[in-house]
């Protein structure tokens, strides 16, 4: 059960990474943001693996080309639905981009279980389409929000459809490394895959947004908050993902929701529908049958 405690933690630690992310994209802009995340992080999960192989001398890592196909797979996925997201925010609003991003809780249960033979019980196959309804729910766009927003559906499904990769992708890293030590595994792999992802995107904005760049290097002391809390919540992501399928462990994370509207409404004096309200509940629900079942 050390999955889901790893998961209830990594919630908490991305609420706060992306409350420091939120007050970055007015300079930064929001690949600039994305930078911060991996660039700032990286030194910390550095940090974080040391102690953890310190403390695992008996592992044998087997950096076969299967683990570092599937860490490419996952950091290059993360990063090309970071890109799908933004342009489906841009090109249909936030709340249909954030309905059509939410298939990737289905998506990724479903890619584990035909591609890589991931296994879950009735119960939390229930808990898990329970959750995923909640989620629509919470995020079903208004009529005037969805009407001829077609191209941005897309870009948010594929968004859903990349993050499912993401994951899936980084359990089979986990699991190539060195199987008989998960913990191992998953921040050794965060550590590669955080290198990748900050030399994609240090040259992608050096080409197309030099100006982030240099935003990015003036908030260095925002974004070392911003990179350590991101890189606790990756290290607790990657090491549940070591441990348990894709599908039981995004459903878990679900409780982020709840735990980034209380930091709302407490930061920012933002306020909760009923609607909002009956799905976080409906999602509480799956949740607990995804981790007891």
């Amino acid at each position: 059960m050390l999955w889901i405690l790893m998961t209830a933690a990594a919630a908490p630690l991305q609420v706060a990474r992306n409350a420091l992310q939120r007050g970055l994209v007015g300079d930064a802009g929001p690949w600039g943001a994305t930078l911060v995340r991996f660039l700032f992080g990286l030194p910390f999960s550095l940090v974080i693996f040391g102690a953890v192989a310190l403390m695992t001398p008996e592992a044998v890592p087997n950096p076969s080309a299967r683990f570092l196909m599937a860490v490419a797979a996952g950091a290059l996925s993360q990063v090309g639905a970071t890109a799908a997201l933004l342009v489906a925010m841009r090109t249909s609003g936030f709340a249909v981009a954030t309905f059509m991003q939410q298939s990737s809780l289905p998506l990724g249960a479903l890619m584990g279980f035909f591609l890589f033979g991931d296994r879950m019980s009735l119960v939390q196959w229930t808990g898990l389409a329970a959750t995923t309804v909640a989620l629509l729910a919470l995020s079903w766009p208004s009529r005037t929000e969805a009407t001829g927003k077609a191209a941005g559906s897309f870009y948010g499904l594929a968004s859903g459809a990349a993050f499912a990769v993401a994951l899936n992708a980084y359990r089979q890293a986990g699991l190539a490394l060195e199987p008989a030590h998960p913990i191992y595994s998953a921040t050794a792999a965060l550590c590669l895959a955080q290198a990748l992802q900050s030399l994609v995107m240090v040259l992608l904005l050096a080409v197309i947004r030099p100006g982030a760049l240099r935003a990015v290097g003036a908030s260095w002391r925002t974004s070392l908050g911003a990179g350590f809390f991101g890189t606790a919540a990756s290290a607790c992501w990657f090491s549940a993902l070591a441990l348990a399928p894709a599908g039981q462990v995004r459903a878990i994370g679900v409780i982020e929701g709840p735990i980034a509207a209380a930091a709302g409404r407490r930061l920012f004096r933002e306020r909760l529908s009923v609607r909002q309200w009956a799905g976080g509940a409906l999602a509480a629900l799956g949740v607990v049958m995804t981790a007891l079942g």
